[in-house]
């Protein structure tokens, strides 16, 4: 089994301070511990791509990539209503995590390697033409539109586990019937975005075609192992040709700003259970994002998981 990792520098400038929950130390965090396992042996290790502007233009609008630029280049204020603080450079860091993501699915479609992981990445709240939540680029949309327009993929199952709902891709494809989205999160009337209710099933003829799973504060383990299932019918019965997979660790026991209590064992099983979805229904192609986690511990023993469970363990 040949799995992709991309790592660097660049992807390293993706951060808001040594202050900020989404501090650039995240990548080294997670970095050492691939080295410890011994995983950076056993992977292709990718080197981080910056997207062109039209590339970027694929998912977000003209107006708001040129605000992106405009506060990249005097490092002021927010790109939202507080959450998300703009920095001298954020422009290039975004497209830095944008470029890896569409170099992955590229290496996915050209048979380079069957999963690919990219840990500054799964910026899922950003919305067409706004930063939300720590998410200047919506790296996933920007791939969906890229999968589609440049490789002619049309059926495409996103998962994701992070503890915060993934409400900027959801809304952004919330009438797209090929878009299958399945999300286990946090229940939004406890956390940020507060959305994703069960009820929300995709609209128009996308009616069916997204799956919401809101979780109690405190679920565990076992609470995710008892509501998995779903997710792996729903992605089954979709037949899509790729599956996208965003880890968020910030659903592990100990995150500073959620309430869920998983272990690393959930995101090992949802990407065991994923890769064998890839292999039955679209020639093994996975690519998981590493997407939020604010305990350094966590999203290091997290996202190797995941690592682990592309190589087949």
């Amino acid at each position: 089994m040949t799995a992709c990792v991309y790592y660097g520098e660049a992807l390293g400038l993706y951060g808001f301070g040594a202050g900020h929950p989404f501090g650039p130390d995240r990548i080294q965090a997670f970095w050492q511990e691939t080295v410890k396992q011994g995983l950076d042996k056993r992977v292709q290790i990718g080197t981080p791509v910056l997207a062109s502007e039209e590339e970027l233009l694929k998912f977000h609008t003209h107006d708001y990539v040129e605000r992106v630029k405009r506060q990249s280049q005097s490092g002021e204020g927010f790109l939202d209503f507080g959450d998300t603080p703009a920095f001298k450079g954020v422009f290039e860091a975004g497209s830095y995590v944008v470029g890896s993501v569409l170099d992955g699915a590229t290496a996915l479609l050209a048979g380079r390697c069957q999963r690919c992981f990219i840990p500054i990445a799964g910026l899922h709240h950003a919305r067409r033409d706004a930063a939300a939540g720590f998410c200047v680029f919506n790296d996933i949309g920007v791939a969906i539109e890229v999968l589609r327009e440049r490789f002619g993929i049309k059926r495409i199952a996103y998962v994701d586990i992070d503890a915060h709902h993934g409400d900027g891709v959801f809304y952004s494809f919330e009438d797209d019937p090929d878009l299958l989205f399945a999300d286990i999160h946090e229940d939004g009337h406890y956390l940020y975005p507060g959305t994703g209710m069960a009820s929300e099933t995709g609209r128009g003829v996308a009616a069916g075609t997204k799956l919401n799973i809101p979780m109690p504060p405190a679920a565990d383990d076992a609470a995710f192992l008892e509501v998995w299932p779903k997710v792996e019918e729903f992605v089954r019965v979709g037949e899509p040709e790729i599956i996208l997979l965003q880890a968020g660790a910030d659903s592990l026991a100990g995150d500073p700003i959620t309430h869920l209590q998983y272990t690393p064992k959930a995101h090992a099983h949802a990407a065991e259970r994923l890769c064998v979805l890839a292999d039955e229904l679209c020639q093994g192609r996975l690519l998981a994002t590493g997407g939020g986690g604010y305990n350094r511990s966590n999203l290091a023993l997290a996202w190797n998981a995941v690592i682990s469970a592309m190589l087949g363990r």
